[in-house]
């Protein structure tokens, strides 16, 4: 078989792709379209990669092109000051919409299929019955004086309507930013009440491990206190609209929907990079920053990175289990560029047992399922085996993202799902909503190992002497621009929070805080994050969202957050340093966690909450969480004369409860 990465290895793959499915991938397609676009004879994926980062302009003309990217107007030119990072601007004078290059498609071919816990509930609607629904309530928008350039805001249930929602709000050219419904009301003020949204989407509760929770009382809340909101609309999900005419301007979905009749969408034209969402960071040292991403470095990525990396098509059938607060989401709704059908699930992934979905995965004849690595780790120690339990004769493809996946996980999915698939590993973020590392269906899946850099990606690993490295472990950086590096943080008019957050430690290089290896067959191997963000379950959380509710605990003097690693994943832990003569109880980490969950949310709750006398400070007054991540996992910290408190650290060495 014909070698596609081009470099010989010794290793024994898990799975090597069939030529026949290698040529007929989007993948190798677009590499043969490349070749005759500009007269090529690149024959591996290992050239194409090098061509796309040496030829960065050609490269993203050749997407826009083999995308068929909708416009008004067309680039005069494909970027402008390739050599300034921050800054580079991607295809100026070029119109178009987004919403429209989602919606290209207005047949009878399924477009959605909404799935929950309970397995009688589903929901399915077509490309044109998707259409009709933005169309209505686009013009429902417009009546509210929605404007290019306003915010609106999701505090949501993964479902059809929230992508409706989305969509009807970017077709008008306004911008879109969302978090999930099982935040508290505090986290979803903290974004909201930072990007001042004009309407405000939103679920009237939604379900989880077989409970209801209803969110009517939150949205009042952040209705109440959010002054920039006119108009609240309520999502009907659990069917409980009891208190909603307390809220201020409220309207109920599914009745502007009925009483409209608009049937077309007058998309609003942008310019290429105008912003169509805003994600947050987690928070790390402060409220989180408001990440935001124009329209065509979204596009042209997630086109990229679904149709070419994870060979999606219109035979295509995708599900990724996410919430409306992960990238994923967003990544995942770009696959109705594709013309494939998106299954989507709210819930939780283990009721009412871990079947519920590999069940989906057999009825909807999936070709692509993504998930988390956690989600793999936990399947596992359930003991089942869909491999014996399920007709997975369609799956092609299984992606997982959100920590590096370990070696057992590899193993699992091979030997007790399916033999037969390309497990995709695929790794970037919230701060690219998009990947630096993906799956390739031309190449073979090696154990511990994403397959490869991602097209257009100059990602390189980086010593302790910033000199690029192969073959040993570095700092994930990006040595050339991308056009779906955000455009700005919202609220940074000096983009003084943008250059801090990618560009402080390498100065004009993007600095992404991962410690990577990038193996000689080009391959990656992820070794988790470099910096404080705590990463439990693969999603990344802040250390500032829990500090947050402890400081009105009079009980607690001080307090630091670490992430351990633990069990193939990693566990949060909170070390609490009590006022004078208090010993830890029960009851106060019982209280501890509740405060946390209530105002944070469920992933921020610590696995363990340890009494610690004291707290290590830098001398300019800064917590030193990776100091003491270091100490507890045996590392060595450099830096100690940067504390003002070094010896604080011996306190952390050895505790028993780190055992366990």
């Amino acid at each position: 078989m014909t070698n596609h990465s081009s470099v010989p290895t010794t290793k024994t793959p898990l799975w090597t792709p069939e030529e026949t499915k290698v040529t007929s991938s989007q993948m190798y397609l677009f590499m043969e379209f490349i070749n005759k676009r500009e007269n090529l004879s690149i024959l591996s994926y290992n050239e194409l990669h090098q061509w796309s980062v040496s030829q960065i302009e050609k490269f993203w003309a050749a997407v826009w092109a083999y995308a068929n990217i909708r416009y008004s107007e067309k680039y005069h030119k494909v970027v402008e000051d390739i050599n300034l990072m921050p800054g580079t601007k991607w295809f100026p004078g070029a119109r178009l919409n987004f919403a429209e290059n989602l919606l290209r498609f207005r047949d009878d071919r399924v477009a959605l299929v909404s799935r929950t816990e309970n397995p009688e509930n589903r929901e399915s609607y077509s490309y044109k019955e998707l259409y009709s629904m933005v169309a209505k309530l686009a013009a429902c928008l417009k009546k509210f004086g929605v404007e290019k350039g306003d915010r609106v805001a999701g505090y949501v249930a993964n479902t059809p309507k929230t992508i409706v929602a989305m969509l009807a709000a970017t077709s008008l050219g306004a911008i879109w930013t969302s978090c999930s419904p099982d935040f508290g009301w505090k986290g979803a003020l903290d974004r909201f009440g930072q990007t001042r949204p004009k309407i405000l989407f939103a679920s009237d509760g939604y379900f989880y491990n077989g409970k209801t929770f209803p969110r009517l009382d939150r949205i009042q809340k952040l209705s109440e206190n959010i002054d920039s909101i006119e108009h609240t609309i309520i999502m009907p999900y659990i069917n409980d609209l009891t208190g909603a005419e307390n809220i201020k301007n409220v309207s109920v979905f599914d009745e502007l929907i009925l009483n409209e009749s608009a049937e077309e969408i007058d998309f609003v034209q942008t310019e290429a990079d105008h912003p169509v969402y805003i994600l947050y960071s987690s928070g790390t040292t402060n409220i989180p920053k408001c990440i935001t991403h124009g329209a065509i470095g979204t596009l042209l990525q997630h086109f990229k990175e679904l149709s070419l990396h994870t060979n999606v098509d219109r035979k295509s059938s995708l599900c990724y289990f996410t919430t409306c607060g992960w990238m994923m989401w967003n990544w995942m709704v770009s696959t109705l560029m594709t013309g494939a059908k998106l299954v989507l699930f709210d819930g939780s992934p283990f009721y009412p047992g871990p079947e519920v979905l590999w069940k989906i995965v057999e009825d909807e004849e999936l070709t692509v399922f993504g998930t988390s690595a956690k989600y793999l780790d936990a399947l596992e120690k359930t003991g089942i085996r869909p491999i014996n339990d399920f007709n997975l004769t369609k799956l092609k493809v299984i992606c997982s993202t959100g920590s590096p996946l370990s070696a057992e996980s590899f193993q699992y999915v091979y030997r007790d799902i399916k033999q037969d698939v390309q497990l995709s590993s695929i790794a970037g973020g919230t701060d690219i909503i998009s990947c630096f590392m993906l799956g390739n269906p031309m190449l073979p899946v090696y154990e511990e190992e994403i397959q490869c850099l991602g097209l257009g990606m100059d990602v390189q690993a980086f010593n302790d002497d910033g000199k690029a490295v192969v073959a040993e472990r570095g700092e994930l950086v990006c040595a050339s621009p991308a056009p779906s590096m955000p455009i700005y943080f919202y609220n940074d008019p000096e983009m003084q929070k943008y250059k801090a957050a990618y560009f402080g430690v390498y100065p004009g290089i993007w600095h992404h805080g991962d410690y990577v290896e990038i193996t000689k067959e080009g391959g990656v191997i992820m070794f988790g994050r470099s910096d404080a963000t705590l990463n439990p379950g693969g999603v990344r959380i802040g250390t500032a969202e829990i500090y947050k509710p402890l400081d009105a605990m009079r009980e607690i003097v001080d307090s630091l957050v670490v992430g351990q690693k633990w069990d193939n994943d990693e566990r949060v832990l909170l070390f609490v340093k009590l006022a004078n003569g208090l010993q830890l109880t029960d009851d106060m980490v019982k209280n501890i966690k509740i405060a946390i969950r209530n105002n944070a949310s469920p992933r921020h709750v610590p696995a363990k909450v340890i009494q610690i006398s004291d707290i290590p400070y830098t001398r300019t007054g800064k917590k030193v969480e990776m100091a003491v991540r270091k100490v507890i996992h045996g590392d060595p910290v450099k830096n100690v004369t940067a504390l003002a408190n070094p010896e604080v650290l011996d306190m952390y060495k050895d505790l028993s409860e780190l055992e366990n």
